[in-house]
Parts: structure tokens; sequence; C-alpha cells
């Protein structure tokens, strides 16, 4: 759908773009030289109109190269970003060129405009240098989940001032699952403060663990082995393409540790995606509990009242 709309603007401004050097070139012609002095200005009207669409055009054009051969999400959106961005500017330019014949005092009077708006909009003007910084330093892409100043949640846009999260957890949840609300900070937060980046694109996964509470009567090296059964099996199910590779920085692993009450804990640490962990952690779960239920003689539950 978005590759349509971006083929019908591209013959919209193609269009546009022959019809207008068409008619600064027909503005030469005899039959307009009774318009005396308009002939000048109609003349520089259409060839600023005539660059503003070509500008355009061939932003559409690097648009459409870019949504075809680019396959990963996040550099796609900042590339988009960048090529409108860099479009706006550039007609910018042949706005102020149009409107001043002096270049000179167009630079002065931009200067000028420019020292006003940095003091009026320091704040924007920092969230939007904070936008560069965050393309080129490439922080985060839009679809990794993050966590800044205590909000967490899925990145959904980065706009040229403020960036956009869908909330995970917060107050009123217990696991990740989303929570609906839309969170908006400006960029410049990224500027001084911390942002963790559950997504990185070197390691897709996070450690995450399941404590389970036994008796110290337990046979451990039985829930051991049922407990690593279950995570890989979950892990050969979700991700038959990478089970094969046997990477031991992703193999799960199990240690156990001892409670302040009258019990010990099994707790299984395992990779997951950052957002499937609450899926995960149940399909372990899933697995695992069968397998200690079945064998009352070698995995005891703890029993009674706390206190």
């Amino acid at each position: 759908m978005e590759i349509q709309r971006t083929k019908y603007w591209i013959k919209f401004y193609g269009v546009a773009s022959a019809l207008l050097i068409t008619i600064y070139y027909l503005l030469d012609l005899k039959y307009f030289e009774s318009w005396g002095i308009y002939v000048p200005f109609l003349k520089k009207f259409s060839m600023s109109l005539f660059l503003i669409t070509l500008i355009f055009l061939i932003s559409k054009i690097i648009t459409k190269v870019i949504s075809i051969h680019s396959e990963i999400e996040g550099e796609r959106y900042n590339l988009l970003r960048i090529t409108r961005f860099l479009a706006i500017v550039f007609s910018m330019i042949v706005v102020i060129s149009f409107l001043f014949q002096n270049l000179y005092a167009a630079a002065v009077s931009f200067g000028l405009i420019s020292l006003v708006l940095g003091f009026a909009l320091q704040a924007p003007i920092t969230s939007f240098i904070a936008w560069i910084y965050l393309v080129f330093r490439r922080t985060y892409f839009v679809g990794d989940r993050i966590q800044i100043k205590g909000h967490r949640g899925d990145v959904v846009s980065i706009s040229y001032l403020d960036t956009s999260i869908l909330e995970c957890s917060g107050d009123y949840l217990g696991n990740d699952r989303s929570s609906g609300r839309i969170i908006r900070f400006p960029n410049s937060l990224v500027l001084r403060e911390e942002v963790i980046n559950y997504s990185g694109p070197e390691i897709p996964f996070i450690w995450n663990e399941i404590p389970i509470q036994i008796a110290y009567t337990s046979d451990l090296q039985f829930v051991e082995e049922c407990l690593l059964s279950a995570s890989t099996k979950d892990f050969k199910d979700k991700y038959p393409q990478l089970a094969d590779q046997d990477k031991v920085e992703w193999k799960p692993a199990v240690y156990f540790r001892i409670n302040s009450y009258a019990w010990m804990e099994a707790v299984v640490s395992y990779p997951v995606e950052p957002k499937d962990a609450a899926g995960r952690r149940n399909r372990i779960l899933r697995y695992a509990l069968p397998l200690l239920n079945n064998e009352p003689d070698k995995v005891k539950f703890p029993e009674g009242t706390l206190r």
C-alpha cells in the first residue's frame, strides 16, 4: 500500500516538474513580451516551483528504493525520515533564494531569525539535535523494546522532536504484556538519561529466570534435568533455525539457592526474546511441572503456611 502511494507521488511530481519547466521556457516566447516586468518574476517563480517538485520527486524515488531494498524496519524508518528532512531543507533553500534577490541579505536575515528562534525554541532544537544523535548513534530503532527513566515499552515512532513507546508492564500489570498506553518523551531525554535497549541487533535475546520452590529432600539432579529439558524443548520449538547452531551462550542453566524459609529454590535461567518473556515463561512451566509432579518421591514441594 505504501509503495503504491509512493508510485502515485512519483508520477504526480514527475508531471508537475515537466509542466513547470515547460512554462519556464514558454515565457521566453515573444507572445509574452507584452507582459513586461511580470515575465522575470514568473520565470523565477516557475523555476523555483520546478526545483521544489524536482526535489520531492527525487526524495520519492529514494523512498521507493529504500522501501524495497531495506530489510530492517528500524533502519528503513530512519532512512525515510532523513530523506524527508533533507527534501524539506533543500526546498526551504529554494524558497529563501526566491524571496531574497540579495544572497547577503538572505544570509543576514536567516542568521537573525535563527538567533531569535534559538532562544525561543531551545527545547525543541535540543530534541531535534538529539534526533540526529539517535539516527547516527543507532541507540534504538522502531520496534525495539527500551527502558528510559523508569518507563519500558516498544518504540512505535521516532519523530524529529519526540519518541513514542507502547508501554509494557506499567502500573496495572505484573507481566510484560502491553498496557495499551502510549508514552511520549522528548528526544532530548536520551542525552541526559540512561537508555536500556532490550533488542540489541548483535544479541537477539535477554536472559530471564524462573524460581521454583522445592523441599531440601528433593532429588536435585532430577529437578535440574527436568528444568533443562523443558527450557531446551521450548527453545527448539520456538527457534528451530537457531537450535541447530548449538551455541554455548544460548544454553539454559539451573542453579539452586537457599530460601530464608524452610525450603530452597531451583532456578532455571534461559534466553528469551524481550517481547516473548511472559509467553516463554508459561511454556517452560507447562513443560516442566508435569515432569516434576509425576515423580513425587523425587520432587517434594513445600507445604504449610508462611509465618
